[in-house]
């Protein structure tokens, strides 16, 4: 009698080497154990060691890393009140203001630092978020298909097709002023749908595949195989669809607030700009109030785009770098 096995353990058990046997013991068919296709803690040591052999992944980590030091810790680098109008108006960089003062007498190192918190907060929550929204769409669609597929691919197709940015005007008109939780709710919005196409077109790859044909026969639950069995097998892909989000989340949420969507009264790179566009900086003297909080939006969107490289590389072994092959020494005889 045929033999069910499953993929990656010995003998065809899962990672834990055990098989649950279907029809008593003298039956002839056996299904691994629940979540055997791909183990999560495996995927998650696997990418561990792939991010610290990756020059991309290390860079982009350590740049990553920085920031949210810089974030979670912005009174112990600057001790200035980043909205306090209290110091000389348009002052040059001194030791006692690094970067020098804007227009209304604030200091710009410390709404540079102090600033850098609701950048990141918008990163990682849309990077996030839209990333869930994807996976669970995009997965759902291919798992379930008919109507389900048609219905989900078609809203989709919908928001392919319009152009994000101005789309997010639109809204963000609409929403003056808005705060960073409606920022993240809004640019979130309009990110999710390119990320759920990817998945899908993965889940379809993987929806004939043993594992899954393994749970379908335990009488396991639609849920249960989209979140335990399909999803861990997608490591790679939704760290590179989380990393993209988040980037993405970065240059769209900067640019509505420079060009004055966003909360002008919120420290933050993108309403520096806003401000210093509005002074004019450049004609004043004032270079470093736009200069700095620019380069600091292009090295975060730098370290999302390594990262972004690096799980391209990692989850697609053909886009890896060569490397050079040692010659070997021929030892006379």
């Amino acid at each position: 009698m045929a033999t069910l096995r499953a993929p990656g353990g010995p003998g065809g058990a899962g990672e834990s080497g055990q098989v649950t046997p279907v029809g008593g013991p003298g039956g002839g068919l056996y299904l691994p154990p629940p979540g055997a296709g791909v183990s999560g803690a495996r995927s998650v040591r696997r990418m561990t060691r792939a991010i610290r052999s990756n020059g991309k992944a290390s860079v982009g980590t350590g740049m990553l890393a920085l920031f949210c030091l810089v974030a979670l810790f912005p009174g112990v680098i600057a001790h200035d009140n980043p909205s306090a109008e209290i110091y000389g108006r348009a002052l040059g960089p001194s030791a006692q203001h690094l970067l020098g003062t804007t227009a209304f007498g604030q200091d710009i190192f410390a709404q540079v630092i102090y600033g850098t918190r609701p950048v990141l907060l918008i990163a990682l929550g849309v990077g996030l978020s839209a990333t869930v929204i994807a996976m669970l769409i995009g997965v759902a669609a291919a798992y379930l298909g008919g109507a389900w597929d048609g219905v989900l691919s078609l809203i989709t197709d919908v928001l392919l097709v319009i152009p994000a940015f101005p789309l997010l005007i639109v809204i963000a008109s609409y929403l003056h002023g808005a705060s960073t939780a409606v920022l993240i709710a809004v640019v979130t919005a309009v990110s999710w749908s390119y990320t759920a196409r990817q998945l899908r077109a993965q889940a379809l790859s993987l929806r004939n595949r043993d594992f899954l044909e393994a749970a379908r026969v335990r009488g396991e639950r639609s849920l249960y195989i989209i979140l335990v069995e399909i999803i861990p097998t997608m490591t790679s892909l939704l760290m590179a669809s989380f990393l993209t989000n988040a980037l993405y989340a970065v240059l769209f949420s900067s640019g509505l607030q420079f060009i004055g969507l966003g909360n002008p009264n919120t420290v933050s790179w993108g309403t520096m700009l806003y401000w210093a566009e509005n002074n004019e900086a450049f004609q004043t003297g004032q270079a470093l109030w736009i200069i700095v909080p620019g380069l600091c939006i292009v090295a975060l969107g730098a370290a999302f785009a390594l990262l972004n490289y690096a799980f391209d590389e990692i989850g697609n072994p053909a886009l890896r770098p060569v490397k050079s092959m040692r010659r070997k020494r021929v030892l006379p005889r």
